[in-house]
């Protein structure tokens, strides 16, 4: 596969707070948004996903979320209001002028763009990757499982997956307090606002998945969704060249 080049920038959002994207091919934007604790370099870059879509002809858009990266990690709780990360992806899409575009997340960064969805950005076709219903109208479940890993740092056996949480937080240096922050703006989506998602979409889970629920159960839930399956679970099939296939595949057929 070609080795495509990537540039990083960085734009105040709308409450000044600044936020890195990074960006890598030409031709139709989509945007990608990352998970929980990770980056846009490890979620899509890392594992050779954004190069796909780069050679297909797409410019690939890679917002670092707030509290996460290369963007900004403030501590107070004024910069972490409910849905915040919501109206910085809005803000980076009206910042970078998009109006025909493709929109996508794994884990957090779906339930993100389901949020985005719910509040008007308008994508020509969306990618939902390792979110399941319950994800997406109970954020809190899954959000007391991470709240106790932030407390509990450095008191996990080995193995558990609270020990592997941990580990995975530790590779990609993130900041704790920052994170716990993030886990005070998560707001539900009820059943009737998914189902409201017009747009093309693919529902894309690791066959071992279910940390946020059944992810078959969004895709009957859109009018135009489809599910497609690869192999791992939560952690491991962002590493799968099967992903990046799977999205390549839908947003440029």
């Amino acid at each position: 596969m070609a080795d495509f080049p990537t540039e990083t920038h960085r734009f105040p959002s709308f409450d000044g707070v600044e936020i890195a994207w990074t960006e890598m091919g030409e031709g139709r934007p989509v945007v990608l948004i990352h998970g929980y604790f990770s980056t846009a370099e490890v979620n899509w870059i890392k594992y050779g996903h954004a190069a796909k879509l780069a050679a297909k002809g797409f410019r690939v858009i890679m917002p670092d979320l707030r509290g996460h990266g290369q963007s900004a990690k403030p501590h107070d709780e004024a910069s972490y209001p409910r849905d915040v990360l919501m109206h910085d992806g809005l803000a980076l899409i009206a910042h970078l002028g998009l109006s025909d575009f493709d929109l996508g997340g794994y884990s957090l960064g779906a339930r993100t763009t389901v949020r985005m969805l719910a509040n008007g950005a308008a994508p020509r076709r969306v990618v939902l990757a390792g979110m399941g219903l319950d994800g997406l109208t109970h954020t809190q479940g899954r959000g007391r499982y991470f709240h106790r890993v932030l407390t509990n740092l450095g008191s996990f056996e080995r193995g558990t997956p609270e020990w592997l949480t941990e580990a995975f937080l530790k590779t990609t240096k993130g900041d704790p307090e920052a994170l716990l922050r993030i886990l005070d703006t998560f707001v539900d989506t009820p059943r009737e606002a998914i189902a409201a998602i017009q747009q093309p979409s693919v529902v894309i889970s690791g066959a071992e998945d279910f940390d946020n629920g059944a992810a078959h159960e969004v895709a009957d839930l859109l009018p135009h969704g489809e599910y497609r399956e690869v192999p791992g679970n939560h952690m491991s099939a962002v590493t799968r060249p099967e992903l990046g296939d799977a999205i390549a595949e839908f947003l440029a057929a």
